[in-house]
């Protein structure tokens, strides 16, 4: 199939544990009660949650082939649930998502313009994600949430240095070299 061509295999694991994550946290919405722990009342117990959720995450699953593509599904998915289901715990799935995507964008996105837009599809989902999470309260805790990002964007980028630096001398001179 084309459509999983150049997936490897900790990709697979990768979308696995996000999309996982996605799920539960949908599941957690739809069974928290009114007595729910959270910053703010959730306005909703849908169970629709859980697929809308692990769709949004999955798209981390293409991050190599077409990272901008992935974010930008992502992040439309997650909009469209701000008025799907209003004031729900979203950060538990989505800002992980995100440092996913930071790193992936670092690693796969090529030139300085697709880096810059990546980065700003990630602070989109971000937002999209936090302003109404019942979790945090809203947008309160974004500024912990692009460090995050940064910090993963940053390993992503020296890793991408190391993989594509120049390339060492050989540790042996020639004469120790045996035929």
């Amino acid at each position: 199939m084309d459509i999983l061509k150049g997936i490897r295999p900790l990709d697979y694991v990768l979308a696995a544990v996000m999309v996982t994550a996605a799920a539960l946290i949908g599941w957690a919405n739809v069974g928290a009660g009114a007595d729910a722990d959270v910053a703010h009342a959730l306005d909703s117990h849908s169970a629709l949650m859980i697929p809308v959720f692990a769709l949004a995450a999955l798209p981390i699953l293409w991050r190599r082939r077409a990272i901008l593509g992935a974010v930008g599904a992502s992040f439309v998915i997650m909009a469209a649930s701000l008025p799907a289901f209003g004031w729900v715990s979203r950060c538990g799935f989505a800002l992980p998502l995100s440092f996913a995507f930071a790193y992936a964008v670092a690693r796969f996105a090529g030139n300085r313009q697709n880096h810059v837009v990546g980065l700003v599809g990630i602070l989109a989902l971000q937002i999209a994600a936090l302003v109404k999470d019942s979790s945090t309260g809203g947008l309160g805790a974004f500024p912990y949430a692009v460090v995050g990002a940064a910090v993963f964007y940053g390993i992503g980028l020296v890793v991408q240095k190391r993989a594509t630096g120049p390339v060492t001398a050989p540790t042996l001179s020639p004469e120790h070299v045996s035929a």
